[in-house]
């Protein structure tokens, strides 16, 4: 319901870098609650699309490259334009799996080792878009490798299924 309000402008709508209206292909850009906005060293920000029908990455095909692409290039502007930091100093990426089902893409400082940025769970924008540009069906068919922690419900079902 959050990221909802966020779409719908209930909430942090004074918080909002940028917006590509668009329902197809558009976004909000907003800074993570994690970011407190005082430095760019770790600078943190989520740009949720407007589709809700894209819960995680796995739901992605070729079809989704306009969207992909706009966030990508528009971030990168808005990023540059609002805080002054260049895509090349920039990690954007997806996780998988995601902490909530609503296609999101984080944009983070190169040198902010931000929780969830490391290569187990992180997917770089660039290379999901390339992917699909190869094969418009790449994560419904590809492995995807993820850690969980032992307390997570995911980890326990994996367990009573005896395969961990």
């Amino acid at each position: 319901q959050w990221v909802y309000n966020i779409l719908e402008k209930k909430a942090e709508a004074d918080r909002i870098v940028h917006e590509n209206p668009d329902p197809s292909n558009g976004f909000v850009l907003v800074p993570d609650l994690k970011w407190n906005q005082n430095q760019l060293e770790d600078l943190y920000l989520i740009a949720l699309v407007h589709c809700r029908d894209i819960k995680s990455l796995r739901d992605l095909t070729a079809q989704h490259l306009p969207l992909l692409r706009n966030v990508l290039q528009e971030g990168q502007e808005a990023i540059v334009k609002r805080f002054g930091v260049p895509g090349s100093q920039l990690r954007i990426y997806l996780h998988y799996q995601p902490s909530y089902y609503h296609l999101h893409v984080h944009f983070t400082a190169l040198g902010y080792d931000a929780p969830g940025s490391s290569v187990e769970r992180a997917h770089l924008l660039a290379d999901v878009i390339d992917n699909l540009a190869m094969d418009s069906m790449y994560y419904q068919k590809r492995a995807l490798t993820f850690p969980l922690r032992a307390d997570e419900p995911l980890f326990k079902k994996f367990q009573e299924a005896g395969k961990v």
